[in-house]
């Protein structure tokens, strides 16, 4: 077995691949001056989570705690050297004769002169530099160094695990905003048109050529569409406090967002299978598995003997850290329990049976972890099948719409069906925004499952412009762009630029 003091863990790997630009990034974030003019995009979202959230701060401590102790395991292969001080006054004849021996004070006239049964009473002090080293512990101590070191990595690899689910609640959040901006636009747009609707019916009730229930109709149609507005709207501030949230800033912080592209192609589900047997948090079990399997071994080393080494140096006097006797003592120390009540061997049981418990839980957990993936993939497949499915319809409801705006515009069509048609149209964006938005959510999900670590997420979706830099809006902690400041005729690629969002 390697020697675990010298063991490089792979955690330090990790750990530089997990913050490979954070001061960079901070530094950046917190510039107004370098932020100007900057989109935050769904892969800088993510690795802004992988960096900034709480839970990776956690697991960083906790990563440093668990090679402090790994280092105090190493720690007790090299001995203890300590230095103690002991006053005493006593008038024990075995301990007064004793005491003038190590003073170096013995008189054999003033011993036959007294009574050595009843001495009068001493006070001595020793001053003692003692070292003690392990010699041998049956390989307690090397189990224990080891399970240490293991832990360590299981840890490091905990850190990875925590960044990647980090990294996908920061994509969640920032793909949910971009959605919720998105709707605001589509019921803007629509509120406008149907308003547009509603003005050309009552000029034609004033001509004669329509009827007074078309403009009422085009009226409560217009109340039913600013309701929705008044909900998206709302939706939008919480979603906006929600990314500032999962990314570790200010709650009424807002941001400029990219717009939410078309979701990437999936992976191959054969290459996602074989990534999931690299999760960190499956290789976290594996390692914690290790331990268990280790304590067994610890605990059958109780049954053998252990030996140690001692070596003394004591300073007596009858003052304290005085120098008048000297002396040096070297011992070698060995001890076996010969009988416990049956401690060892319920100690040895009890071992084994939790090694064989946790082999149990690893397996199950590598079942799931491929049942995980294949849900997850067959969700990304619905997802997608569903988008196709949601433009197909955008697009008949659209070209629907334009053919009956044409026709009333004649006067063949009533205005009843118009406004159906415009209601058709509104619902069929609304399902093509929630197809895109699902389609990339799980994807997202798909590819964690699958143990990709989320800084890697620019390899599937590679049409993505690399920012330089993620950024809250301009002036973010008061921010002024209303959501009403949209132009009703902007077309949906331009929408998310365009919304800036409001301070919750």
């Amino acid at each position: 077995m390697d020697d675990p003091s010298k063991t490089s863990f792979p955690f330090h790997r990790r750990a530089r691949r997990l913050r490979p630009t954070a001061v960079f990034l901070v530094l950046l974030v917190a510039s107004p001056a370098l932020s100007a003019g900057t989109d935050l995009s769904l892969e800088q979202a993510i690795r802004l989570g992988r960096t900034e959230a709480r839970e990776v701060a956690a697991a960083e401590a906790r990563l440093a705690a668990g090679q402090a102790r790994a280092d105090l395991a190493r720690g007790f292969r090299k001995g203890t050297l300590s230095l103690s001080e002991v006053w005493v006054r006593t008038d024990s004849p075995a301990e007064v004769f004793a005491l003038e021996l190590s003073q170096e004070r013995f008189s054999f006239s003033d011993f036959v002169a007294g009574d050595p049964n009843h001495p009068d009473a001493l006070e001595s002090a020793t001053t003692r530099l003692q070292l003690d080293v392990p010699l041998y512990t049956a390989g307690e101590l090397g189990s224990r160094v080891e399970q240490a070191s293991l832990e360590a990595e299981a840890l490091a690899d905990d850190l990875g695990t925590a960044g990647d689910r980090a990294g996908l609640a920061a994509g969640e959040a920032w793909i949910r905003l971009a959605e919720a901006r998105e709707r605001v636009a589509l019921i803007e747009r629509s509120l406008d048109t149907v308003k547009a609707h509603a003005h050309r019916a009552g000029l034609l009730v004033e001509q004669g050529m329509a009827v007074e229930s078309d403009r009422l109709r085009a009226e409560v149609e217009m109340a039913r569409v600013a309701d929705l507005l008044s909900a998206a709207r709302s939706g939008n501030r919480v979603a906006q406090a929600q990314l500032s949230f999962v990314l570790n800033r200010p709650l009424d912080t807002a941001w400029s967002l990219t717009p939410l592209a078309e979701p990437p192609e999936l992976p191959q589900i054969q290459d996602l299978l074989r990534s999931a047997d690299d999760r960190t948090d499956l290789a976290a079990a594996r390692r914690r598995l290790s331990i268990a399997q280790l304590e067994e071994k610890v605990a059958r080393s109780a049954r053998l003997p252990r030996a140690g080494f001692v070596a003394r140096y004591d300073l007596v006097d009858d003052t304290p850290f005085g120098a008048e006797g000297n002396h040096t003592s070297l011992m070698v120390q060995a001890r076996v329990d010969l009988w416990t009540g049956g401690r060892h061997r319920a100690a040895v049981a009890a071992a084994g049976a939790d090694a064989e418990r946790a082999a149990h839980e690893v397996e199950a957990f590598a079942a799931g972890v491929r049942l995980a993936v294949l849900a997850a993939h067959s969700e990304a497949t619905s997802a997608r099948e569903r988008y196709a499915t949601a433009l197909a319809a955008q697009a008949a409801a659209r070209e629907n719409e334009r053919i009956l705006k044409a026709r009333f515009q004649q006067g063949v069509a009533p205005l009843l069906d118009l406004l159906d048609a415009t209601s058709a149209r509104r619902e069929a964006e609304a399902r093509e925004l929630i197809a895109r938005a699902d389609s990339h959510r799980t994807v997202l999900r798909l590819w964690v499952s699958a143990g990709r670590t989320l800084d890697r997420w620019r390899l599937i979706n590679p049409d993505a412009e690399p920012d330089p830099a993620p950024r809250p809006m301009a002036g973010s902690a008061h921010p002024s762009t209303a959501l009403g400041d949209i132009p009703t005729d902007t077309p949906k690629s331009e929408t998310s630029t365009e919304l800036r969002g409001e301070r919750p």
